[in-house]
C-alpha cells in the first residue's frame, strides 16, 4: 500500500493515489509504503527515481547497512520501532527510511502505531510539520513517547505482581502465574531498551551529519534527553524484575 502525504495549510494530509498520474500531480513530503507489492515499488521508483530496499535489505542489521549515503546522494536509514501486542509478546519492527529529493520515503511490513499517531497529530496540529525532516523527527519523538507509555504499563503490571507475591498466602499456582507475568514484562522492558538505543543512534546520526536546521537540531536534542530519562526507568524496572523473581522463588 502506498500512502502519500502533502502539506496543506500547515497540515499533513493524505491524498488518494491510484495511478502514476496521481503521484505526478502532487508534491509530497512523505511517501509511506506498507507491505508494498513489486508493482508499487516499480511505480514509486519510476515516478521519483528512488531505489527502495528489498525486504531482506530492510531487516539487515549490520551496522554499516543501517546508515549510509547512496551514490546518487540519497540518505538511507534503518530504524527499529516497538510494537506492543495486547495478546502475545511485543515485537520490534525495522523500518527503512530514504531521504531523497526533499521527500521522506518509508518502507515497512506492519502498520505501526507510531506512524498512525503521527498522522493523526499532524492533521490536528497545523504548523507542527514544515518539511520531510520534521516528519522523520516527529516519528522519532513519538516513538519515544510510545515507549514511555509502554514503560508505564510495565510499572502497573509489576505492581500487581508485587501485591500478589507479598501476600501471606501464596501457592505454587500463584508463583507460576507470577513468574509468567514477570517474564512477559521483562521481555517488553528489554525490547524498549533496545528500541530506545536504536532511536538514539539514528537521531545522533542526523545531528552529526548536519542535516538539521537550528529548530530541528534543538528538537533532536530534546528527543535525546527524553530517551536518556527513559534509560533510568528501564534500569529500575530490571532491578524490580530481579527482586520479584527472587521473592517469588
Amino acid at each position: 500500500m502506498i500512502n502519500v502525504f502533502v502539506l496543506q495549510n500547515g497540515r499533513l494530509n493524505q491524498v488518494s493515489v491510484e495511478s502514476r498520474e496521481d503521484l505526478e500531480n502532487v508534491t509530497p513530503v512523505w511517501v509511506d509504503l506498507n507491505e508494498p507489492t513489486d508493482e508499487e515499488r516499480t511505480l514509486v521508483k519510476a515516478t521519483y527515481g528512488v531505489t527502495l530496499p528489498g525486504e531482506d535489505e530492510v531487516s539487515d542489521i549490520e551496522a554499516s547497512a543501517r546508515y549510509y549515503e547512496a551514490e546518487n546522494g540519497d540518505l538511507h536509514l534503518r530504524t527499529d520501532f516497538l510494537v506492543e501486542e495486547d495478546a502475545g509478546p511485543s515485537r520490534v519492527i525495522t523500518v527503512a527510511f530514504i531521504l531523497s529529493g526533499k521527500i521522506l520515503f518509508s518502507v515497512h511490513n506492519d502498520d505501526l502505531p507510531v506512524f498512525r499517531l503521527v498522522r493523526l497529530r499532524a492533521r490536528s496540529r497545523p504548523g507542527s510539520i514544515e518539511d520531510y525532516m520534521d516528519v522523520l523527527l516527529d516519528l522519532y519523538a513519538t516513538d519515544a513517547e510510545y515507549s514511555a507509555d509502554a514503560l508505564e504499563g510495565i510499572y502497573e503490571a509489576l505492581e500487581e505482581v508485587s501485591t500478589r507475591v507479598l501476600q501471606k498466602e501464596f501457592t505454587d499456582q500463584d508463583a507460576a502465574a507470577a513468574l509468567n507475568a514477570i517474564a512477559h514484562e521483562e521481555d517488553l522492558n528489554g525490547r524498549i531498551r533496545r528500541n530506545m538505543m536504536d532511536t538514539r543512534r539514528a537521531v545522533s546520526f542526523l545531528m552529526r551529519g548536519r542535516l538539521l536546521n537550528s529548530d530541528q537540531f534543538e528538537e533532536a536534542r530534546q528527543i535525546l534527553r527524553d530517551i536518556e530519562s527513559l534509560d533510568g526507568h528501564t534500569s529500575f524496572l530490571f532491578d524490580k524484575v530481579n527482586f520479584l523473581m527472587d521473592a517469588t522463588v
